[in-house]
C-alpha cells in the first residue's frame, strides 16, 4: 500500500475473525500477485510515482519474497501450535514453486 497505493486499491483485506473460503483466498492471492507483478514491471520500466528501496529493484523484490516467507512461517507455526497439521500434499505444495 505504501509503495503503490493505486495498485493496492480494490485488493481484498479480510476482516479479523472472518473465515474466507478457499475460492475467496485463491482470488485474493491471484489479485495480490497480479498487483505485485505490475508493480515490479513498472519499477523495472522506470515508471514515475513508484517507490522502491534505496538499493534498487533487487532489494525491493527480495523484501517481497522475505515478507511472503514470514507470513507462510506464521501460518505454519499457528497451525502447529493449535495442534493442526497440513496433509502431505499441502506441505509439499508450499515449496512447489513450479505449481504456483
Amino acid at each position: 500500500e505504501k509503495r503503490a497505493r493505486d495498485l493496492a486499491r480494490g485488493l481484498v483485506i479480510f476482516p479479523a475473525k472472518h473465515v474466507p473460503t478457499r475460492g475467496q483466498l485463491r482470488e485474493a492471492f491471484k489479485a495480490s500477485g497480479a498487483a505485485i507483478e505490475t508493480f515490479l514491471s513498472e519499477l523495472q520500466a522506470g515508471a514515475p510515482k513508484r517507490r522502491l528501496f534505496k538499493k534498487g529493484i533487487a532489494t525491493t523484490l527480495a523484501y517481497s519474497v522475505a515478507h511472503d516467507s514470514h507470513h507462510r512461517g506464521a501460518v505454519l507455526l499457528t497451525l502447529k501450535v493449535s495442534g493442526e497439521t497440513l496433509d502431505r500434499q499441502a506441505s509439499y505444495a508450499i515449496w512447489g514453486w513450479d505449481q504456483m
